[in-house]
C-alpha cells in the first residue's frame, strides 16, 4: 500500500490451511452471484440502464419497486462482488430515475411525493451505492439536495416545519407534501387493497368486520379518497421517522452537524408525543403539532399507522431505523429508548390463547385487535447494536414456538399466501443468525450459505421462465399478475442474507429503509475499492460489547492479498488492538496495537488466520470513507468524537 494506507496498522497471515467448507462456500456463492447479476441485468435491463417494461405508469406508486428490484448489486459490490458491479449498478440508478421522471413519479431526481414505507424502500439503493464509493461531487450534491428537501431548506419542499419539528404530511417527496390526493394517485393499488381491511370503520357500505375493503369499487373509491383526505394526508406519522435514514446518509457525506442534529431533534420531538399520549406512540399528529387534529382527538387511525393497513410493523420499523441511525450518528446508546418502550409497551399488552403469547398489531375505535405472535427480529436489531443485557432479555421473553436454529427459504416457508410472491423484501434468517453468533447454532454457516444457493437457483429457474420473459409481459396492472410493478423483486436472483451476516458481523437490514448497521466491513487494498478481495473468505464468529472475533481466509494456493478490515460499516468503531488466536481460540503471542478504524491483513497463499479485534464502539463519526485518499477530492469530516458527540478532525 502508498499513501494514507501506507500508515495503517498491519499484520500478516502466513499459516496455511486447508480452507474449510464455510470458505469455498462463500467462493462459490460470489461466483454463482457475480454470473446471476450479469444475467439478470441482461434479462431485464436496456443498454442504457432503463428497464425493459411498458410504455405507461400511472398513480403516485411505482419508483421504489425497481430500485428494490436492483439494489442489491450496489450490496454485492460492496461486499465483495465483480468490479463491473459498481459501474453498472449506478447506470441502473440513472436509468431508472429517469425512466420513472417520464411516467411522472419522480421530480428533481426524487420521488414527486409518496409515504416513507416506500421512499424507505427505494433509496436503501442510494444508501449502497454511497458504501460503494469513492464519493463523487455529484454524489454529495445529490445527498444535500435530498435532505434538504426534510430540512426545510427546500422551498420547493416545504416538507418540515423547524419549529414544530414536524413533517407536513404522510406523502411527501421533491414536490413538497400532498394534502389532496385524487383518484389517479391510488389507482395501481385498488385490486391489491380489495384484499386489505378498511382504513375506517365508518365507510358506507362497507363491512369492517370482514377484513376486506373493496377498493375496486368506484363509489366505495370515492368515499375512501374523500375521507384520506379529510382526516389521513395533513400532519405527521411515524412512518416519517425513516426519513432519518436520508438524513444519515446526507450527513456520512458530507459530515455536517445541523443534519446530525436534525436526527437527534425529530427522534425527540416524537419521544414527547409518545410520552404525552401515555407511553404510546399516536400515529397521527396535525399541522398544529396536536395529537389526533384530524381525527375527533384519536391517537390511532393515521396513514399506515395502529389500524391500517399493517399496524404495529409500521410503527415500530421506522422507530427501530431511526434510533438505531440516532445512536450511529452520536454515539449515545439511549438513543434506543423509545423503540424499546414500544416494544415493552406493545409486550405489555400480550395475552395467551392457545398456549401461545399474542400482542397486538392493530388499535382501531374498539380498542385493540389483530393478535399475533411478537417477533423477535426487533429486539435483535436493538441487541446487536448495544450488547445490553436489557435487549437480550427483550429476546428471551419471547417463547421459542419453533425451533429458532431452522433455516428457512422463499417458496417453502416464505410465499404469501395471498399474492403468492416469494421473494419480495425477503430477508427469513434473522433468528437462527442470533442463535449462531451467541454460540447455540455451530454449524450455520455451511448450511445457510448451501440454503442461499438453493435461493439463487430457484430464482434463476423463474427468471428464465416463460413468465420471466419481459417482452411476454402484459401492459397495465392486475392482482396475481407477474406482469406488475414488483416483477423485478420476483425474479431477481442476487439474494445475499447469509454474505451479509457472515461477513459483516450484522443482521440483513430492515427492508422499509433501515441502513446496513453491521461490526466491520473489508476493502481490497490492491484495487483500492470496497469488499473482499477475489479468493478471501471472512467469517465473524463472536460479537461482544469490546471486540469482534472472526476468520479470513485465502482460498487461493497462488495469490497473495491484502485485506483491510474496517471497524463498522461506516467507519463508527474503532480498533484498539488485535489478537492472534489459535485453533482452539487461544491467544497466540501479544496483542498488537491498532487504535484506529483499520487493519491491513496480508494473506499468503492458502493462509488462514483467526483474530480477536478488540473495539471501542460508537466512537467515530460515520462516513462513507476509505481506507485511501479520495480520487474525486470529496472533502469529507472524518475524526473521532469529541464528548459532546459532534466530530473532531484527526
Amino acid at each position: 500500500m502508498d499513501g494514507q494506507e501506507s500508515k495503517l496498522p498491519s499484520i500478516e497471515a502466513v499459516d496455511r490451511m486447508v480452507p474449510p467448507a464455510w470458505a469455498l462456500q462463500e467462493q462459490w456463492l460470489f461466483t454463482t452471484l457475480n454470473q446471476a447479476a450479469k444475467a439478470f441485468v441482461e434479462r431485464y435491463t436496456e443498454p442504457d440502464g432503463t428497464l425493459i417494461w411498458q410504455k405507461e405508469w400511472p398513480g403516485m406508486d411505482g419508483s421504489d419497486d425497481p430500485y428494490e428490484g436492483f439494489m442489491n448489486l450496489a450490496l454485492l459490490y460492496v461486499l465483495g462482488g465483480s468490479r463491473e458491479l459498481h459501474e453498472v449498478s449506478r447506470k441502473i440508478w440513472e436509468g431508472i430515475t429517469w425512466q420513472w421522471t417520464e411516467y411522472g413519479q419522480i421530480d428533481r431526481e426524487f420521488d414527486r411525493y409518496y409515504d416513507w414505507m416506500h421512499h424507505g424502500e427505494g433509496y436503501l439503493f442510494l444508501y449502497f451505492l454511497g458504501l460503494a464509493g469513492p464519493t463523487t461531487l455529484k454524489d454529495r450534491q445529490r445527498a444535500v439536495r435530498f435532505a434538504s428537501m426534510y430540512t426545510g431548506d427546500d422551498p420547493k419542499a416545504p416538507n418540515y416545519d423547524k419549529e414544530k419539528r414536524l413533517i407536513r404530511s404522510p406523502l411527501t417527496g421533491s414536490n413538497g407534501p400532498r394534502f389532496i390526493v385524487s383518484e389517479e394517485d391510488w389507482s395501481t393499488h385498488r385490486s391489491i387493497l380489495d384484499h386489505y381491511p378498511a382504513p375506517y370503520e365508518d365507510i358506507p357500505g362497507v363491512d369492517y368486520a370482514s377484513r376486506k375493503c373493496p377498493w375496486s369499487n368506484d363509489e366505495v373509491y370515492q368515499q375512501i379518497i374523500a375521507m384520506m383526505n379529510e382526516r389521513m394526508n395533513r400532519g405527521d406519522v411515524p412512518l416519517n421517522l425513516n426519513a432519518s435514514g436520508l438524513i444519515a446518509h446526507a450527513y456520512m457525506h458530507t459530515g455536517d452537524e445541523a443534519l446530525r442534529q436534525w436526527v437527534v431533534d425529530y427522534l425527540a420531538v416524537w419521544e414527547e408525543r409518545t410520552q404525552s399520549n401515555g407511553g404510546i406512540m399516536p400515529d397521527n399528529v396535525g399541522l398544529s403539532g396536536k395529537i389526533g387534529e384530524y381525527n375527533d382527538g384519536k391517537w390511532w387511525g393515521g396513514y399506515y399507522g395502529w389500524r391500517w393497513p399493517h399496524g404495529f410493523m409500521t410503527i415500530i420499523e421506522p422507530l427501530t431505523n431511526a434510533c438505531m441511525n440516532a445512536v450511529l450518528l452520536t454515539g449515545d446508546m439511549s438513543r434506543l429508548s423509545l423503540a424499546r418502550s414500544q416494544l415493552d409497551a406493545n409486550w405489555a399488552l400480550r395475552r395467551e390463547e392457545d398456549d401461545l403469547f399474542l400482542v397486538p398489531y392493530k388499535h382501531g375505535d374498539k380498542g385493540w385487535s389483530d393478535w399475533r405472535k411478537p417477533l423477535p427480529k426487533y429486539p435483535v436489531y436493538l441487541w446487536t447494536m448495544s450488547m445490553a443485557d436489557e435487549d437480550m432479555e427483550r429476546i428471551e421473553r419471547i417463547p421459542k414456538d419453533h425451533d429458532w436454529n431452522e433455516i428457512t427459504v422463499p417458496a417453502v416457508s416464505g410465499r404469501d399466501s395471498r399474492t403468492g410472491r416469494e421473494t419480495k423484501h425477503y430477508i427469513g434468517n434473522t433468528e437462527p443468525w442470533f442463535q449462531y453468533i451467541r454460540g447455540l447454532n455451530s454449524d450455520y454457516p455451511s448450511r445457510i450459505l448451501q440454503a442461499n444457493m438453493e435461493l439463487i437457483g430457484r430464482q434463476l429457474e423463474k427468471m428464465r421462465s416463460e413468465k420471466g420473459d419481459p417482452n411476454k409481459w402484459k401492459s397495465g396492472f392486475a392482482d396475481g399478475d407477474f406482469s406488475n410493478i414488483h416483477i423485478w423483486q420476483e425474479m431477481c436472483p442476487v439474494y445475499f442474507e447469509s454474505l451479509v451476516q457472515l461477513t459483516l458481523g450484522g443482521p440483513m437490514h430492515i427492508s422499509h429503509g433501515g441502513l446496513q448497521h453491521a461490526r466491520v466491513r473489508y476493502f481490497d487494498a490492491q484495487e483500492r475499492r470496497p469488499g473482499l478481495p477475489s479468493g478471501i473468505s471472512a467469517l465473524v464468529e463472536a460479537l461482544a460489547s469490546d471486540s469482534v472475533t472472526l476468520q479470513l481466509c485465502n482460498t487461493s494456493l497462488f495469490d497473495e492479498r491484502e485485506v483491510v478490515i474496517q471497524a463498522g460499516t461506516f467507519g463508527e468503531h474503532l480498533f484498539t488492538d488485535v489478537q492472534r488466536l489459535d485453533t482452539d481460540g487461544q491467544p497466540q503471542g501479544s496483542a498488537v496495537t491498532v487504535d484506529g478504524k483499520w487493519l491491513a491483513v496480508a494473506m499468503k497463499q492458502g493462509a488462514g488466520i483467526r483474530l480477536k479485534l478488540g473495539m471501542k464502539r460508537y466512537v467515530n463519526s460515520p462516513s462513507y470513507d476509505m481506507p485511501w485518499p479520495n480520487p474525486y477530492g470529496s472533502g469529507l469530516l472524518t475524526g473521532r468524537r469529541n464528548q459532546e458527540g459532534g466530530a473532531s478532525c484527526t
